[in-house]
């Protein structure tokens, strides 16, 4: 090493500074080593970082590339329709690109890959099943523009009442119920905020007795302005009454602490569960349903409309209730514990604190005031819809669709779907009020009419467009599977679970199902999972409805976390919950929901869809042997 001693001594004297030794130097140097290290590990981090936000964008372009050598090498319709699907399903697992978005792929893909003309694809995006799920939307939300659904909810609890086990059951009762007809997220919305407000009423210590006669609680006022001001005016009051200082109340005992905490996350979960336990109920209640039927129309077009909505109700029905008991059952075991006596609200403290959360609640019920001439004329609307819906053509009698309107078979012309437009187009037709003149502000002398039931600015907020359009790319990719030979080929490799017994197969897709849509949309399940399901029957002569209909119901079961359904978000965002606590209780309840559901099928489904033998309308090319020898039917073995 050559000595910079002097060197650096004659520095030191031209700049009359003094010199700093070699050991000094060497220590900067290896600071500045030190410090040169930390920059990179940050460079690094800050590229890592910058990755993982472009993340859904790499997706989107290293995707397709990546899955390219499907159709180079197999140049065939089956591999290109198999690219498409697979590229669609991996878009709705990693939400790369919005749902409704990635659902327009066929429209481009299939006409480039010669597998459907562009007319043909399109066409699937406006289905009969589309126009049942916007029909059923416009009652949904006129009930929901008129506040109907809050009353309904306020008068069952004020009938059922709110000791804590009867609580939990009323709230699921009501969610359940308004869920089977208005979307599953605005009951939600509307319910969680209902059951946190009653909860503090039963949680309050008894020195705050006045303040809760004296301030309502603004809990209940969803999405109002004015609820921040009328919450510091109740904290106000609690704090100092007529000018008075009030002593602090004692501190609860953490054990009751606790117990207050467990009993407001069972009717969080409560909440949540049941709307997406409700809405399996009917045909309408949840967009999978609407997939199931539309599958069905568009595999199996002979099928006479074996799902309509009285068929689906007759076979949903008694499956919901079931399952919401037994949740209710486990919620109840789970939040509460074992002792039923204390958990029905037996005692002189737990009453008075259900006798405040009742005084609540009835003076909300106050508050909405008697019925308008809008709430009647929509619950007429609604209860004539449900009537049509049922009688149309039930199976068992001949309705009024087959009597007023029959085809050249005898079947009814008329839809659900038609049924669901025309009570719709009357909500635009009849006025919100009679006689309801007012003075017209914008021209004054002149009366003006009261406006309609529904107006069109009301549906163009509250429709999800988004889901008319998911609903139609999964029609669409059903359809392109079936052109392109996919459905048959991939039937054909299925047909060693012939040797498996039906229930076996029922069970493990149930099982897959309830697995795949705690992370995935449940629209994009079913979308994915039932027209595979269809090949699979086909090929092992079973009944395709034995298979997909466990499909379609356990793409319901999304209990476990907050990002598988939006009711589950909802109730996350409101706090008090972690996410052991909702895979805890969630957990259990996707095992009992597969056992409804597998008691289902093998047991009420059969006289209903007929399912003990091969359908005549699922006959194909491959499936010619199911008819002649019905070897392989449904009927479990004693």
């Amino acid at each position: 090493m050559v000595n910079t001693q002097p060197v650096l001594y004659k520095l030191a004297l031209a700049s009359r500074l003094p010199a700093a030794p070699a050991s000094l130097l060497q220590l900067r140097g290896s600071r500045r080593r030190w410090i040169q290290q930390p920059l990179r590990v940050h460079t690094m981090a800050t590229c890592w970082q910058g990755l993982w936000a472009y993340r859904l964008y790499l997706l989107v372009f290293l995707l397709p590339v990546l899955l390219l050598p499907l159709p180079i090498l197999v140049p065939t319709k089956e591999a290109y329709c198999a690219y498409s699907i697979i590229l669609m399903a991996l878009f709705w697992c990693t939400e790369a690109l919005p749902l409704a978005v990635t659902a327009l792929f066929p429209i481009v893909l299939y006409p480039m890959m010669g597998i459907m003309d562009a007319s043909e694809v399109c066409v699937e995006y406006f289905k009969d099943s589309n126009i049942l799920f916007v029909g059923g939307l416009l009652v949904a939300i006129a009930v929901e523009h008129w506040n109907l659904h809050k009353r309904i909810a306020l008068r069952v609890l004020l009938i059922i009442g709110v000791r804590p086990a009867l609580l939990l059951l009323g709230f699921m009762l009501v969610t359940a119920f308004l869920s089977m007809w208005i979307s599953n997220t605005a009951t939600t919305a509307m319910m969680v905020p209902i059951a946190h407000a009653v909860l503090q009423q039963l949680h309050k210590m008894p020195t705050g007795k006045d303040v809760e006669e004296a301030c309502d609680n603004p809990a209940f006022e969803l999405q109002e302005a004015s609820s921040q001001k009328e919450e510091t005016k109740c904290a106000e009051k609690a704090s100092f009454p007529d000018n008075r200082q009030v002593h602090p109340a004692s501190p609860e005992p953490t054990g009751q602490r606790q117990e207050q905490l467990r009993f407001s996350q069972g009717m969080s979960l409560c909440v949540c569960y049941a709307a997406s336990i409700g809405g399996i109920a009917t045909l309408t209640g949840t967009t999978p349903n609407l997939v199931l039927q539309g599958q069905v129309n568009s595999l199996f077009p002979q099928n006479g409309n074996v799902v309509n909505f009285a068929s689906w109700f007759g076979f949903a029905f008694p499956t919901m209730i079931i399952l919401l008991l037994l949740s209710w059952l486990w919620l109840q075991i789970l939040f509460l514990g074992f002792n039923f006596r204390k958990n029905f609200g037996f005692g002189g403290q737990a009453q008075e604190r259900a006798q405040a959360a009742f005084h609540v609640i009835q003076t909300e019920h106050k508050r909405l005031g008697p019925m308008s001439f809008a709430e009647k004329a929509v619950s007429v609307l609604f209860v004539t819809l449900v009537v049509l819906w049922f009688t149309r053509e039930p199976g068992f009698f001949l309705g009024w669709g087959n009597l007023a309107f029959p085809d050249e078979e005898g079947d009814s012309m008329a839809s659900d779907a038609t049924v669901a437009i025309f009570i719709g187009i009357i909500l635009f037709l009849v006025p919100s009020d009679i006689p309801g003149l007012t003075q017209d502000p914008e021209n004054p002398g002149r009366l003006k009419a009261p406006p309609a039931l529904l107006n069109w600015k009301t549906v163009n907020e509250k429709m999800p467009w988004n889901i008319v359009l998911l609903l139609g790319g999964g029609f669409a990719l059903a359809k392109g599977s079936e052109k392109s030979g996919l459905s048959e080929w991939l039937g054909n490799k299925l047909t060693p679970l012939e040797n498996v017994p039906p229930p076996a197969v029922a069970l493990i897709v149930c099982l897959l199902v309830a697995a795949f849509t705690e992370c995935t949309s449940n629209v994009a399940t079913t979308t994915l999972f039932l027209p595979i399901l269809a090949s699979l029957a086909q090929a092992i002569c079973l009944h395709p409805l034995y298979v997909m209909l466990p499909c379609t119901l356990a793409s319901s079961l999304a209990f476990m976390l907050p990002v598988a359904t939006p009711p589950n978000a909802i109730v996350f965002s409101f706090g008090g919950l972690k996410v052991s606590d909702m895979a805890r209780a969630g957990f259990l309840l996707n095992i009992i929901g597969v056992l409804v559901i597998t008691l289902a099928i093998n047991s009420w489904s059969y006289p209903i869809f007929h399912l003990h033998s091969f359908p005549t309308w699922a006959d194909s090319n491959n499936t010619a042997g199911c008819l002649a020898t019905q070897a392989n039917a449904t009927t479990p073995a004693p």
